[in-house]
């Protein structure tokens, strides 16, 4: 084991709170100050330490894997200053949605469904009613409620939330959470979604061990290391199916692997290569290139659907323009239609290029994605802005697939005012990303 690794291993024995400097890690472990400043500069990496002004660098605990779901009750809580009356034990449960109960408990019971949160005031039928049903209370005015309400919220493990706020205030809060991002969701890292023990073979077993394992498993590749678990290569099952005996070795017919990434890559960015490279597997190696983990398919796919399942993620200017569109299919690509509104009005008075050009992109990117139901992204873009249009008036947008291959496609994309005058053209050069 080298130096670096022996300072790793004994910071992360070290306690919660233990202070560390470059000079005692030097003196404890017998090794120079610049070996002892890259392995707290590494651990610091990895979420092992932490430096604070006027105190220095101290052990923390590791911070554990976010929690690839949504909204918590929990952050419902910090939002809006609030407290909890009963049900505790569901306080990180996620939720569905939330409905305000402005209404009478007959009406009220068509809107409540199991994990969403239900904003409510002092009307106890309406708190038993959703927490019979299933679903959290939100108590607003700072009112409290009785106990058999928190008896019954124990019970049932779902929190019942009283806040100073009226209702109007809680959902501007909340809305305002929503719109300015102060309820984010985590950057998805490696870390977060890997494998941590994935299967794997050293370069020195036989073939017969992988065709064996590989009779009950339908995973193409598979990482190969050595004895100390160092990355050595990437074995395909598939150059396997015929003419190589059992006892042949797997180090004969692996190959290099075309990525390696460490824990702290963010899962966008693996996301995107692994389509490029059309890569089924991606090895996750630490800093001394041994294996920790692996990123399939399945673990991409769970990520990027991530940001769509959060009922916390609000409506991005481009949602707010694309819905006062509307779009058809033709015989080459689409037909959209719709009109300028002020979000996409620059200080001129007409509509800014920016917002045109998005309009320009999205309806390629559409056409294409529509057709195949594939992973776009865009790979170049030319466009020419030939007429200002302003507020309120119609425009439509027609795209025409000028190619497909396997790897890119490319799309003409027209837009055009009332009098039918061309207002902007673009081409698009788009990247199929084969995940």
């Amino acid at each position: 084991m080298s130096k670096h690794e022996d300072i790793i291993n004994y910071i992360m024995s070290l306690k919660a709170g233990s202070k560390i400097s470059v000079r005692s890690i030097a003196s404890e472990l017998e090794v120079s100050e610049g070996t002892a400043y890259r392995a707290i500069k590494q651990c610091d990496t990895l979420g092992l330490v932490t430096t604070i002004p006027r105190v220095g660098t101290i052990r923390i605990e590791k911070v554990n894997k976010k929690n690839i779901e949504a909204l918590t009750y929990r952050e419902i809580v910090g939002i809006i200053d609030g407290i909890i009356l009963g049900g505790e034990k569901g306080i990180d449960k996620v939720l569905d949605k939330f409905v305000i109960g402005a209404m009478t408990t007959e009406a009220m019971i068509k809107y409540v469904t199991p994990e969403s949160l239900i904003i409510v005031g002092n009307r106890e039928d309406a708190q038993k009613l959703c927490l019979l049903n299933n679903a959290a209370v939100l108590i607003t005015g700072g009112f409290g409620c009785s106990d058999e309400i928190k008896e019954l919220a124990d019970k049932k493990g779902l929190p019942v939330i009283s806040s100073n706020y009226d209702t109007f205030t809680i959902a501007s809060i909340i809305n305002k959470a929503i719109s300015e991002s102060l309820v984010k969701k985590d950057i998805i890292l490696v870390e977060d979604i890997m494998d941590e023990n994935p299967k794997c073979f050293k370069n020195t077993d036989d073939v017969g061990k992988i065709r064996k394992y590989c009779k009950n498993n339908h995973v193409r590749k598979y990482p190969v290391v050595d004895n100390t678990r160092k990355l050595v290569g990437i074995i395909d099952v598939r150059v396997l199916d015929t003419g190589i005996e059992d006892n042949d070795i797997i180090e004969n017919y692996m190959d290099e692997p075309k990525l390696t990434v460490d824990c702290k890559t963010t899962v966008a960015y693996i996301a995107h290569v692994m389509g490029w490279e059309n890569m089924a597997m991606c090895p996750v190696l630490d800093s001394s290139k041994k294996l920790i983990g692996v990123l399939g398919k399945n673990e991409i796919t769970k990520a990027l659907q991530f940001a769509v399942r959060q009922p916390q993620v609000g409506e991005t200017l481009e949602d707010i323009i694309l819905r006062n569109f509307k779009y058809t299919y033709t015989e080459r690509g689409m037909h959209f239609y719709g009109k300028i509104v002020s979000e996409m009005v620059g200080q001129i008075g007409a509509a800014s290029w920016n917002s045109l050009g998005m309009l320009l992109s999205t309806a390629g990117v559409m056409t294409l994605k529509r057709k195949n139901n594939v992973n776009i992204s865009i790979d170049n873009i030319s466009s020419y802005f030939i007429k200002p249009v302003e507020m309120d008036n119609n425009i439509n947008i027609y795209t025409n697939i000028i190619h497909v291959g396997s790897f890119f496609g490319k799309v003409e994309v027209s837009m055009e005012n009332e009098n039918n005058e061309v207002i902007a053209k673009s081409i698009l050069s788009l990247k199929i990303l084969k995940i």
